[in-house]
């Protein structure tokens, strides 16, 4: 069973930044491509990243394309989303998905396994 934990959310000003983790404690995501979503209040799960990781390709929605950046560390037990110049539409639950498929979808549906997600708030 893989299960994935995000961290790192947080009340920030408009322009501050966040960094958050998602991990999956004694496993490697490195047969997994990964991806983030977030949910704001009254709307539905949008696609905000994702990586394939034998490619190292990447992509991302437009509204965070130049502010947000998907990485990773080299042993692939984590996976960070790095949130720079952020603005309140940021503001929304964000959520981890692995999909064992090893391909990068912008598809939720896509994904086998989701983290609990983590509150990002981001004042004006």
């Amino acid at each position: 069973q893989v299960q994935l934990v995000e961290s790192g959310g947080g009340l920030v000003q408009a322009g501050g930044s966040l960094r958050l983790s998602c991990a999956a404690p004694g496993r490697t995501f490195r047969s997994y491509a990964l991806g983030w979503f977030r949910q704001a209040p009254g709307k539905e799960r949008e696609f905000v990243a994702a990586v394939n990781w034998s490619g190292g390709t990447t992509y991302y929605a437009d509204a965070v394309k130049g502010r947000f950046t998907i990485s990773s560390d080299n042993a692939r037990t984590t996976v960070y989303l790095q949130m720079n110049s952020l603005k309140p539409e940021d503001t929304a639950v964000y959520y981890c998905a692995a999909t064992a498929s090893g391909t990068a979808s912008i598809v939720r549906s896509s994904y086998n396994f989701w983290g609990q997600g983590t509150q990002v708030n981001v004042s004006a």
